[in-house]
């Protein structure tokens, strides 16, 4: 390969939207061996065109590999990925990417830019909602169901997606929620935290990587020699390319950290950023860097053997072209898994005096600017996913003509300040026996530079609500948004909440189901959710402090005596007027049954170092309906060479019971899975005092077992 051949690999296109016709320049540029990759190329023709040019007419017959951000669904959309996180079951989410990918495929695209592995613990970052929440380990386990269903069992059969595990590293921990922002991570939470689940990216098999847009620590991740060099090349083996995000080579220009394209494209090159997205630094630089031994091209090589790596992998040499069957897009099976997942996902977070599930005999008002919002509906980062094919909640209840609906969206959209449709919503609502109010954010609300400072339901939403309470009759909140929600104005005037997420293409019926009673609400919290704004971050994993909280010596400051002499009062580590809990703990969600927990066992309060620990736990189903619970084992290292979180996520299980029926759960961990990056760099399982609990949620030490580890 030439020179300008081997930068070309390093090159990723795309085309504007507002073009119809594929630029004569574009063809050019491949048939010269100029570029690597395309992203965004939706019109199958063009795709086929570029990939003939490519591989018949370029110097070295290099195919093209097609690129596009599948996050939840390509044309059947699924949950947004912290919806599926809800779910705590990995093997939906691995049949929604497996489906996602073959959806994809069938017009060309053969790399998805997710999963999306970034910790997340501020929901004021638009990006939450397409992460898998605040937990390394069920982010973790995320990341590999996500991988799986991408790239299938094998990578080059014509339905496989390579995957792209990102943001590497820090996005999710950008300053104050605001996108793009600095992230200042110590060592410590770097390794223990939030570089678990990549690492578990690539224990999967992940094909690529993408940095993120941030500095970390003062260094920008794509020209980050640390993360991209001596942890995710040395340390870990990766031997896939990572491309860069949007842009974000020479932004680093805006950074502070390269005076010019020029020095940014050296200093991303240097530490081995393969790829470059979108921007033209490489190619407008590498060269001159070559030609002045800034960079040598035996570096380039190994960047192109990583690109070239890949496309072999995925086949392309042999089979560059790709079969458009339209036919499997939407299709039952497709929608079934759908709908399964958006049930799976929904969590139940209050249910006062079981007004859920509703029967037939009740009439029904449907309010609310979510209750017939089929865009909205598939929520963020949906580019494919078209709102014809979406179900509604109000769809779905209008089929059944068991229900008897009545309507008024009260809003026209979810920022609507206008309150000219309230009297009609305010009608239905005392003419009705109950009502379901459909609330929450527009998809554009969250995802990428979406961050909120404010996370009350924006619009008028929280008025309409406190004038139908006014009605006297009860009132179901559902909500549909990219985060959590505060609902500190608003807990205390309806009588069940609901999360729905944004649910995707059958969110409605699925819904439909679960507000009904059809199917129980099995979701759990996979993020704190907090009372107000000012509490975050927050986060169930944290530190204890040298004051942890008391909660018997908490003292409110309405409690505070006028004119009081200046001391603690008590008080610990909390906010005088938000107190120490969330809203709902992470791991939280409610069932339309009752689950008891008993019987907890441990195989040894003794082990040794390399044992395997089991311990066991009763599960019982005390009610009279079949119905699925997320039981949750949480350990803390009770003193540690580094200070240890007060709990860790160790093991979960998702099981179904009928009513009346009790299993027997063992989780099993080794004591590696008790380790930690520790002060000398190195990861380390210290012998000493532990604890571990079986609970509902992060909140619940109900079912406590000490052992000594030795």
């Amino acid at each position: 390969m030439s020179l300008e051949e081997k930068i070309g690999q390093t090159a990723q296109r795309g085309k504007s939207s507002r073009v119809k016709e594929l630029p004569s320049e574009l063809k050019e540029a491949v048939r010269k061996g100029e570029i690597g990759s395309f992203l965004n190329i939706m019109d199958k023709n063009d795709a086929k065109e570029l990939q003939r040019i490519a591989v018949e007419e370029s110097p070295s017959k290099i195919p093209l590999i097609f690129a596009r951000d599948v996050i939840h669904g390509f044309k059947t959309i699924f949950p947004i990925p912290l919806g599926q996180a809800a779910s705590f079951n990995p093997q939906i989410v691995k049949e929604g990417s497996r489906i996602a990918a073959t959806e994809a495929s069938t017009s060309g695209i053969r790399w998805t830019f997710a999963p999306m592995l970034d910790i997340s613990r501020d929901p004021r970052w638009g990006r939450i909602a397409e992460s898998a929440g605040e937990d390394p380990y069920l982010t973790s386990i995320m990341a590999k169901a996500y991988i799986n269903g991408f790239q299938g069992d094998d990578l080059s059969s014509p339905t496989s997606i390579a995957a792209c595990a990102k943001h590497f590293i820090g996005y999710g921990a950008a300053e104050g929620g605001r996108d793009y922002n600095t992230a200042n991570i110590n060592e410590n939470s770097l390794h223990n935290t939030y570089l678990k689940p990549f690492k578990a990216a690539v224990d999967a098999g992940s094909a690529t990587f993408m940095t993120s847009f941030n500095d970390l620590n003062g260094v920008p991740a794509s020209a980050n020699k640390y993360i991209l060099k001596d942890i995710l090349r040395d340390k870990w083996g990766f031997d896939g390319f990572v491309v860069s995000d949007w842009n974000s080579i020479i932004e680093m220009v805006n950074h502070g950290f390269a005076k010019d394209q020029k020095e940014a494209a050296k200093k991303a090159a240097n530490a081995m950023l393969d790829m470059e997205m979108t921007s033209t630094s490489y190619q407008d630089h590498m060269k001159t860097l070559i030609e002045e031994k800034k960079f040598s091209e035996n570096e380039l090589d190994v960047m192109v053997k990583n690109i070239l790596r890949i496309k072999f992998r995925l086949g392309l040499f042999d089979n560059p072209y790709f079969d458009p069957k339209d036919d499997i897009l939407y299709s039952e099976h497709h929608l079934s898994k759908a709908k399964e997942a958006a049930l799976e996902s929904t969590v139940l977070l209050k249910n006062n005096n079981n007004i859920l599930p509703i029967s037939k005999s009740k009439k029904i008002a449907i309010i609310g600017p979510l209750a017939n919002a089929p865009h909205e509906q598939l929520g963020t980062w949906t580019f494919d996913g078209e709102k014809e094919h979406t179900v509604t909640p109000l769809d779905a209840f209008k089929k059944d003509e068991s229900y008897k609906i009545l309507y008024s969206d009260g809003l026209s959209y979810s920022r609507d300040k206008s309150n000219k449709k309230f009297a009609e919503a305010i009608q239905i609502a005392r003419s009705s026996d109950v009502v379901l109010f459909f609330a929450g954010e527009e998809a554009i609300l969250s995802g990428e530079a979406h961050s909120r400072a404010n996370l009350n339901l924006p619009g008028a939403q929280e008025e309409l609500i406190n004038e139908l309470q006014k009605t006297g009759k009860p009132i179901v909140l559902v909500i549909m948004a990219g985060r959590p929600i505060t609902l500190g104005n608003i807990l205390d005037k309806v009588d069940a909440v609901v999360m729905a997420w944004h649910p995707g293409t059958m969110g409605g019926p699925a819904l439909k189901d679960i507000i009904t009673g059809v199917v129980t609400p099995s979701g759990k919290l996979p993020v704190t959710w907090p009372k107000e704004v000012g509490q975050i971050p927050m986060h169930y994993n944290h530190k204890n402090t040298g004051r942890p909280v008391i909660p018997e010596e908490f003292v409110h400051m309405d409690s505070i005596p006028i004119a009081a002499w200046q001391s603690s009062l008590g008080n610990t580590s909390h906010y005088l007027d938000a107190g120490y809990l969330p809203q709902y703990p992470f791991g939280y969600g409610l069932s339309y049954t009752n689950f008891t927990y008993s019987d907890i066992n441990i195989s040894s309060k003794t082990p040794k170092m390399g044992d395997t620990i089991t311990v066991s736990i009763k599960v019982t189903n005390n009610g009279e309906i079949k119905a699925k619970e997320t039981v949750q084992l949480y350990f803390r290292d009770m003193v540690g060479s580094l200070t240890r979180p007060i709990k860790e996520l160790l093991r979960f299980e998702k099981i179904e019971l009928a009513g009346g029926e009790s299993k027997t759960i063992d989780f099993q961990f080794s004591t590696e899975d008790l380790s930690f990056y520790g002060p000398d760099k190195k990861w380390i399982t210290e012998s000493g005092d532990f604890k571990v609990w079986v609970a509902k949620h992060a909140h619940d030490e109900t079912n406590e077992i000490e052992f000594t580890l030795e």
